[in-house]
């Protein structure tokens, strides 16, 4: 590995695997939501780079939106707490929303998220992660679309981050150690 990729210790996927991946999930969503207009509601901040990829590989259209909710701050674990912010004039109501997230972990966040938009009114609320640590889960909720399962080990890359690095990486690796602790 060249100098840039020194805190990982291994690549779990591929940029290929990626792409490869995002495009069948892209596939599914068309299928599921023909006919219809979906907002997809990224997540930020890990998720921008999977939602702007899967909302280029999507056929039908599609609306974007953001949602700010964070529950790790510098840490590596779920703090159980999450803050959600939107965007001002963002209004979920009577829209199928499908809410795109870099990882589910602990199911805190998502399942936060998706209780808040049906509170305001929104029509259906479908959950799409690029990652997925079901070891990890603490609350019960459907995913509906999954683009990889992952071991239980702190990844970077594609979007994902420690304390705000790495997320440029084209391809998911597990963080060295020696970087987190």
């Amino acid at each position: 590995m060249d100098n840039i990729n020194r805190p990982i210790e291994k690549v779990l996927i591929s940029e290929e695997q990626i792409k490869n991946r995002i495009d069948e999930m892209a596939k599914e969503i068309d299928r599921d939501y023909k006919g219809k207009e979906p907002l997809m509601l990224s997540v930020l901040s890990g998720s921008f780079m999977f939602a702007s990829d899967l909302m280029r590989a999507v056929s039908i259209p599609v609306g974007i939106s953001f949602i700010f909710a964070a529950s790790y701050g510098s840490g590596t674990v779920s703090s159980g707490n999450v803050d959600i912010h939107t965007g001002k004039g963002f209004d979920p109501e009577g829209r199928d929303i499908i809410i795109v997230e870099d990882i589910v972990d602990s199911g805190r966040t998502l399942s936060k998220i998706k209780e808040y938009l049906l509170e305001c009114g929104a029509k259906s609320v479908e959950l799409c992660t690029f990652l997925d640590k079901p070891s990890r889960r603490v609350v019960d909720i459907d995913v509906k679309y999954t683009g990889f399962e992952v071991p239980d080990e702190f990844v970077v890359g594609y979007g994902l981050d420690f304390n705000y690095k790495y997320r440029q990486y084209p391809f998911v690796g597990v963080l060295k150690k020696e970087y987190y602790e």
